[in-house]
């Protein structure tokens, strides 16, 4: 990796993802010397918790129809209500 890699904070759950996977395939290979490695591994943790946090707002702002007894929908409600 040469580049300087995105900023996180601006990185899509697509984008993280995927960059993540690109890591995981590299560190599997074992071929990347054991510095970089740390490096990219070091990422790879930085991607994996950026996932989680857009995951967990995605969770937060998904809803679930309500249905009154004749099946028309009369609402929305928390899908996980805690």
């Amino acid at each position: 990796m040469t580049d300087a890699p995105p900023d996180l904070s601006t990185l899509s759950f697509e984008a993280a993802l995927s960059e993540l996977e690109k890591i995981v395939a590299r560190l599997e290979q074992g071929q990347v010397p054991l510095e970089e490695s740390i490096a990219i591994y070091q990422r790879g943790e930085a991607l994996k918790a950026r996932c989680d946090e857009l995951l967990k707002r995605a969770e937060a702002r998904v809803e679930t129809i309500t249905v009154g007894a004749d099946g028309t929908p009369t609402g929305l409600r928390p899908l996980d209500p805690q």
